[in-house]
């Protein structure tokens, strides 16, 4: 063999060897690029599942918090109804005192059984009168305070002394607060 078939078979054999270390070189390029998409696609995959799941909890939060509201919405439907109705309750209470001191035990009966009729009314719609009497810790969360004076014992320092109105819940809100006066 002469020497420029030998430098051509050396060069022909050096041009595959070429051709073949690209070859490997764009197939292993070819499988980090597919390892490299599969996880490409599985960290979206994972962003859209967290995406999915915080959307349906927001959903379910969503339903709960406004079956609640409809809930307490007709539980208070008729607020206005019944805060017009408590200084018909409140006039109720003065008439009965008047009525006592005047003797008539007839009349007062009569207005004994009126106001009966309409508090039991008042109460089966979810009205109830706030349980608040002197001597009680005063709790401005739930009282209203309308003055203080000086304790007559030392004991209602800080106390309730006086109720001056009468407060009512419907359900479980305070629709009218109880005004009372405190000692200091």
């Amino acid at each position: 063999m002469s020497s420029e078939n030998r430098d051509d078979i050396v060069n022909d054999q050096e041009d595959l060897n070429t051709e073949t270390s690209n070859q490997e070189t764009e197939v292993s390029e070819n499988e980090l690029t597919v390892e490299d998409q599969v996880l490409n696609l599985q960290a979206e995959l994972d962003k859209e599942k967290d995406k999915f799941l915080r959307l349906f909890a927001e959903f379910e939060n969503y339903k709960r918090r406004t079956g609640k509201e409809r809930v307490e919405m007709f539980k208070t439907a008729g607020q206005e109804v019944m805060q017009s109705m408590l200084p018909v309750l409140d006039d109720f209470d003065r008439a009965l005192i008047e009525i006592q001191k005047a003797k008539d035990k007839n009349l007062q009966k009569g207005v004994e059984l009126i106001s009966n009729k309409l508090r039991e009314t008042l109460k089966s719609k979810g009205l109830k009168e706030m349980e608040v009497s002197a001597g009680d810790v005063f709790d401005a969360d739930i009282h209203e305070a309308i003055t203080q004076i000086p304790a007559p014992k030392d004991n209602l320092k800080g106390k309730i002394v006086d109720v001056i109105e009468k407060g009512y819940e419907l359900g479980e809100k305070i629709i009218r607060f109880p005004k009372v006066v405190t000692g200091k």
